[in-house]
């Protein structure tokens, strides 16, 4: 049985956000969303100042907290061990928030994307709106919407739903990567097929001593982490950010 995970290197992450701005053109994120982040830490005094940067994601967890406890069993888990989520039976309870102790679950408390459909100019006779602009440059809709996010959910999701990463479902259900992984310029995210012992997930793991976010809860996260600039703080972490 095929099951997914990533393994993100610390020694070749540099912190420039290249998974986050994919992500969000690949799934179609509003503002204020993010699917794929990082925790950013500073440590010294200038000019002796060193930063260590966490990338974070959904854990994709065996034992996930937010299916448990998700009443309409709208979040729930795939065959191949992502977790999914169903904006269509989604009550917008937000237990599923409540339950994550990773704060990766976002909820969309306003209608998406307001900015490009405002039309109240910001000067009356003096400009026009934000949604008149966007027309001019991008058409009817959002001046980028990808498509294809629209195979396996909501190309956006509506107000009063939750949402998060799915390791881009809909790319892997063709073979491809997810889009984090593909644009990261350093190579610092693996993903892949664990229970594949040929697997490059498989050879890193079994190569470095990795460290999963809060290990002692037992929600047995699928985001391992290898390697790190600072011994001391890979140590640190392993109990848990």
């Amino acid at each position: 049985m095929t099951k997914y995970v990533m393994v993100i290197d610390l020694q070749r992450c540099v912190g420039c956000g290249a998974c986050s701005i994919a992500c969000k053109n690949e799934n179609n994120l509003t503002e204020g969303i993010f699917w794929s982040h990082k925790i950013t830490e500073t440590y010294g005094t200038f000019p002796n100042v060193r930063y260590h940067y966490l990338p974070t994601l959904c854990n994709h967890c065996t034992n996930a907290p937010c299916v448990t406890g998700c009443p309409t069993h709208a979040m729930h888990k795939l065959e191949n061990g992502i977790t999914m989520h169903d904006p269509k039976k989604c009550i917008g309870c937000r237990y599923c928030m409540f339950n994550c102790p990773y704060g990766v679950i976002y909820f969309n408390w306003q209608k998406p994307h307001p900015f490009w459909r405002d039309e109240k100019p910001l000067i009356k006779g003096g400009t026009t709106s934000p949604k008149i602009e966007v027309q001019k440059v991008g058409g009817n809709g959002t001046p980028y919407y990808n498509p294809e996010r629209e195979a396996t959910l909501k190309g956006i999701r509506p107000k009063g739903v939750v949402e998060k990463c799915t390791f881009c479902d809909h790319r892997v259900k063709k073979g491809m990567l997810p889009y984090c992984v593909d644009a990261c310029p350093a190579n610092a995210r693996v993903f892949g097929d664990l229970e594949d012992p040929r697997s490059e997930v498989s050879r890193l793991l079994g190569k470095f001593h990795p460290f999963r976010l809060k290990e002692g809860l037992g929600t047995k996260p699928a985001v391992y982490y290898i390697r790190s600039y600072n011994p001391a703080y890979y140590q640190n972490t392993k109990g848990g950010i």
